[in-house]
């Protein structure tokens, strides 16, 4: 089992930034692939930015050139930096971790909650 929590949510007006943290009990370099989602009130979750263990990354389009994604094993961490943040960027952030082998499967954090004012 690996558990995962999350930080750095909160209250940000629009074109502000915010930096999601988190940390995971387990070793990251184990990982196949690590990343974000959010969910929005009456929505359902998506995909907001994915980074593989080779650094290799992914973004949704609606976070490309204002989101940026990063880990660092040494601390079993992973970050979401966040830039230009808009009001549709509201919601719960979860970040997530998927093991194929060790602690196999995919665990994920409490969720932390980003809400930006217009």
């Amino acid at each position: 089992q690996v558990q995962l929590v999350e930080s750095g949510g909160g209250l940000v007006k629009t074109g502000g930034s915010l930096t999601l943290s988190c940390s995971a009990s387990g070793a990251l370099i184990g990982a196949k692939t690590m990343g974000w989602y959010r969910q929005a009130p009456g929505k359902q979750r998506e995909l907001v930015a994915s980074i593989l263990n080779d650094d290799s990354t992914n973004y949704a389009d609606f976070v490309k050139g204002r989101f940026s994604i990063s880990k660092l094993f040494a601390k079993n961490t992973l970050w979401l930096h966040m830039y230009s943040l808009k009001p549709e960027d509201t919601g719960a952030y979860y970040c997530y971790v998927q093991y194929t082998v060790g602690p196999s499967g995919t665990y994920w954090g409490q969720g932390t909650q980003v809400t930006v004012s217009s």
